[in-house]
């Protein structure tokens, strides 16, 4: 039992937050359940791809067990009060709760969703639901997923079962999470299912991704509850190499379609018009029917999570485009490797803490300083269990992680920024998409083959850090 320090040891502290700050961890259905084929739930896209292509997953590992949340919820909600948690975002699995899509609903999903949010009430922690976490269940998918207006109509019926069953109790929604990345993964880069590269029909999934959201949006406020819904964006900044008009020109095409793309809309309830025009000009507009831009002006959030673990760093193109290659975003600027720069050496990923600071500056200069928090930033580390003493892993780095993300976190806080929590990736070891189990992200380490949950030090760090509201 990790038993912190008596708070009032803590009043001088160096770094200290907001009352009510938001201290906790994110998670997915998909990514943490396990019970994939159980409990009447339908198959979704990664069940599908695992079983079409096993050799897409890190090991052949699949998502079908996870990380057993949805076996050991009661236990591991006690281990995240026990490292002091009183926030916890997770999604809701559309498959599970309606397994088709649309139609029935799955009772024995209602009745597990409503046990888990209660269970994270009873122990004074706030859940924070999401709707959509990558995780298209496969009869919408074979309807042609987010390309499909009937898909749209499809979530917000979804989303509208969702308020209606546990908006008395869930207080903050987000409609999605990154959005982005089904674009990137599914329709640019061949990361995702279903595998297209094709920038015009990923152009598609993005407007009906943001369509389905302000519907979303739209289903919560018709039913007047008492709580906010937001959306939940990776928002990388886009770093230009120098301050020559080339690097800064493709930095700022990077912005618009990986960042503003989703931030505008979402926010400001319109589309940035260099981001129109430069979609008009290259004929990759997606199809925008009467009423739809007045659908999503009206869908702008209450709140925004803020999702970020490194940045992008951008250069103007060294090489001439092979214009008979498919048309992507790389037409117009290279990725930089900046001399000097900071790494985790166990992910291959730039560590730049400063980027917190600098995504939440500009929402509050850019964007009416929307209430918002970071609902993501974490350290996957590969082979963590080298750093296994005496049964714990000693994941010293991550409180580093940890600590210097918050102190930038805190000098935007201090110059007016309305972040109001930070967020973990994630609070146990947990199945990551195509990589499954080879980053290791977690504040309990878990044995796959156990199941059993351990501490880490990053997870008896942060329990000081919430019970103190800051740390020195």
């Amino acid at each position: 039992m990790i038993s912190p320090p008596d708070k009032s040891e803590f009043t001088t502290m160096k770094y200290q937050f907001p009352e009510n700050f938001w201290w906790g961890s994110a998670s997915s259905a998909t990514q943490s359940e396990g019970a994939a084929f159980d409990g009447g739930k339908g198959d979704n896209i990664w069940d599908l791809w695992y079983q079409e292509q096993p050799n897409r997953f890190f090991n052949n590992v699949s998502a079908t067990k996870a990380s057993t949340f949805y076996q050991n919820y009661q236990t591991d909600i006690a281990l995240m009060k026990e490292i002091g948690h009183n926030t916890f975002r997770t999604s809701f699995s559309w498959s599970r709760l309606i397994p088709t899509g649309r139609g029935e609903v799955n009772q024995e999903a209602v009745a597990f969703y409503g046990k888990v949010i209660d269970e994270l009430i009873a122990n004074d922690i706030e859940p924070f639901i999401c709707l959509f976490h990558f995780d298209m269940p496969v009869a919408m998918q074979e309807l042609g997923g987010w390309e499909s207006r009937e898909v749209v109509e499809a979530y917000a019926d979804f989303a509208d079962v969702c308020f209606k069953l546990y908006g008395d109790r869930v207080k903050h929604w987000f409609t999605f999470n990154e959005p982005i990345v089904p674009v990137e993964g599914g329709y640019l880069y061949d990361f995702h299912y279903p595998n297209v590269v094709d920038f015009k029909r990923a152009a598609t999934v993005a407007f009906n991704t943001m369509l389905a959201h302000a519907e979303a949006v739209k289903r919560y406020r018709a039913q007047q509850l008492d709580g906010q819904i937001g959306i939940i964006l990776n928002l990388t900044p886009s770093y230009p190499r120098s301050q020559n008009t080339a690097d800064v020109k493709a930095a700022n095409i990077a912005d618009l379609l990986f960042n503003r793309s989703f931030l505008d809309p979402s926010v400001k309830g319109e589309y940035p018009q260099e981001l129109i025009a430069f979609l008009q000009e290259h004929d990759q507009m997606p199809a925008c029917q009467e009423g739809d831009l007045a659908t999503i002006a009206a869908g702008n959030v209450d709140l925004l999570g803020v999702n970020y673990y490194q940045p992008r760093r951008i250069q103007a193109k060294l090489h001439t485009v092979n214009t008979d290659g498919p048309f992507l975003p790389e037409w117009f600027f290279d990725y930089y490797e900046m001399p000097g720069r900071k790494m985790n050496p166990h992910r291959g990923w730039e560590i730049y803490e400063q980027g917190v600071y600098d995504i939440l500056t500009n929402l509050r200069e850019n964007y009416g300083n929307i209430p918002c928090y970071i609902s993501e930033n974490g350290m996957g580390v590969e082979g963590e269990e080298k750093f296994i003493e005496n049964g714990q892993v000693k994941d010293d780095y991550r409180i580093d992680f940890i600590k210097g993300h918050l102190t930038w976190l805190h000098k935007a806080v201090q110059e007016g920024a309305n972040c109001k929590g930070y967020h973990l990736w994630t609070f146990i070891d947990n199945w990551s998409w195509a990589n499954a189990y080879k980053n290791r992200y977690g504040f309990y380490r878990l044995d796959l083959e156990t199941q059993t949950r351990t501490v880490k030090r990053s997870g008896e760090w942060f329990a000081q850090a919430s019970k103190a509201n800051g740390f020195d």
